[in-house]
């Protein structure tokens, strides 16, 4: 749940900055803790951030400045907090973004994500999200949870996100989703020299890795929690360094590409989480979501959508010797 200001000030304004929280101590609440004490008087932020208001000083009791998280609380004591706008409370704002936008209607838009856009404000992203762009292009966007967003691509994965623009269309496309009815192709440089047939169908469960819970590997499910998990890979080029390949999603989960192919013994070039290595000045993951193709689920008709390959992967193919013909999506 969102960290909020409450209702006295826009943070937006001037001069508003901060909101004066003045707040008595119950009888139920006699001889806890101050930080304790202060989650249940202002319920909507999280304790560590109280704790950390109560380090800077801007907690008081009476007329004393607190700085002890484990100062005892009365009841009938008077306690003022000034609360500060967190990043938190500021991630679901509009902000003007020049979007690639493929296609649009009254039910959904298709969006050319570039790398480096992060898709949901999380920490370290609260702002400047593909989120914030998309409330900031269609007011009505706020009424819709996530704005609209029904799949995510890695920041540094570039190329196609379908967005619903209400929520019955918003409904009906995770469904498409979860139906596997909505087509994803990616494209992908792998490295090393491919090795056996050219087609090959990854089914193999992915979870968190247990011993690195930064990544997602291929687990045994009997072991380890995890889910089911298949991509289709394709080859369109090899040669001794790396090779191109076509990958087919017939699941969604987290960094399934890029957790198969290294599983091939074929992680991404750039990839580092997963052992890839950068390319020349090509250092982010070597992933493109190039075709989106579903039905309209308003009108039945069948969409497909296609996205260049983005220049700095179209340098990357041209620095390992790779090339392919669109019309092999």
């Amino acid at each position: 749940m969102l960290e909020t200001d409450g209702p006295a000030h826009d943070a937006d304004e001037p001069g508003q900055e901060a909101e004066i929280r003045s707040i008595t101590v119950g009888v139920a609440l006699h001889g806890q803790r101050l930080d304790r004490a202060l989650t249940v008087l202002v319920p909507e932020f999280s304790r560590s951030y109280l704790q950390q208001l109560i380090d800077e000083g801007a907690v008081s009791l009476g007329t004393q400045v607190v700085r002890k998280p484990s100062q005892k609380v009365k009841a009938g004591e008077r306690a003022e907090v000034v609360l500060r706008p967190t990043p938190q409370s500021q991630a679901f704002k509009p902000e003007a973004m020049d979007l690639e936008v493929v296609f649009e209607d009254e039910h959904l838009l298709i969006v050319n994500k570039p790398a480096g856009l992060v898709v949901h404000p999380a920490p370290g992203n609260w702002q400047g999200t593909l989120l914030n762009g998309l409330l900031g292009r269609d007011a009505q966007a706020a009424l819709l949870p996530r704005a609209g967003i029904v799949h995510r691509l890695d920041k540094d994965t570039s190329g196609l996100m379908v967005v619903a623009r209400n929520r019955q269309t918003m409904e009906a496309l995770v469904r498409l989703i979860a139906a596997r009815e909505v087509s994803r192709q990616y494209l992908a440089v792998g490295q090393g020299a491919w090795v056996g047939s050219r087609h090959k169908l990854v089914d193999a469960p992915i979870g968190r890795d247990p011993r690195n819970r930064l990544r997602m590997a291929v687990v045994d499910l009997a072991q380890h929690p995890g889910k089911t998990a298949q991509t289709e890979f394709d080859v369109m080029d090899r040669n001794a360094q790396a090779c191109l390949l076509r990958c087919t999603l017939h699941t969604g989960r987290t960094h399934q590409i890029r957790v198969h192919a290294a599983h091939l013994g074929h992680p991404l070039v750039g990839d580092v989480l997963y052992g890839g290595k950068p390319q020349g000045g090509f250092a982010r993951q070597a992933l493109h979501a190039q075709r989106l193709a579903f039905k309209h689920p308003h009108t039945g008709a069948d969409l497909v959508f296609t996205a260049p390959v983005p220049p700095d992967m179209q340098a990357l193919m041209a620095d390992v010797a790779l090339s392919y013909t669109s019309a092999a999506l």
